[in-house]
């Protein structure tokens, strides 16, 4: 089964526009994306030829820009998925703990969707299998991204350019 290795959310209310939208801006990067079943409003699940490199490139285009980005929200990558069982997403992010390098800050960006897992008790849960001391949640180096959708996990790790947030680039 092919997977998604971008998942993009949108507004539910618009999902043609919003879908017309995502293949318009990657044509723009001259890219395209297949578009898989996601099975839940308000996200595609998508797979490009690299994921972080189309997002770099969209993060530009947005700064420059922005009026093309009206429906669509975050753009976020997805490495692997995994069972969402706290056991199953703490051995994956465990391998984060050697790609964190000491002297780099990090922090964890937690989506969830379809899940009663609790927001507060999956962070702490998530988190402590990283020992890496600098944390930042304002400006890290590293981000742990994690979205969790019904009985899945996407899991990355990205740089700070590899995940676009369209509503905070835009100040909104």
């Amino acid at each position: 089964m092919v997977e998604a290795n971008l998942i993009v959310t949108y507004d539910p209310a618009h999902a043609g526009s919003a879908k017309e939208e995502v293949d318009r801006v990657l044509k723009e990067i001259k890219n395209e994306a297949k578009h898989l079943k996601s099975g839940i409003d308000g996200i595609f699940n998508t797979r490009v030829k690299d994921a972080r490199k189309v997002v770099q490139s969209l993060v530009k285009l947005c700064k420059k820009k922005p009026d093309l980005f009206d429906k669509t929200f975050h753009w976020i990558p997805i490495d692997k998925w995994v069972k969402a069982s706290i056991k199953d997403m703490q051995k994956e992010l465990k391998k984060f703990d050697k790609a964190i390098k000491e002297k780099e800050s990090w922090k964890m960006d937690l989506g969830k969707r379809k899940t009663d897992l609790h927001e507060k008790d999956l962070i702490i849960k998530l988190t402590e299998v990283i020992n890496k001391p600098k944390v930042d949640l304002e400006k890290p180096d590293k981000i742990v991204k994690v979205e969790i959708i019904g009985n899945k996990a996407g899991i990355a790790l990205l740089g700070k350019d590899e995940l676009l947030n369209i509503p905070k680039l835009k100040g909104k």
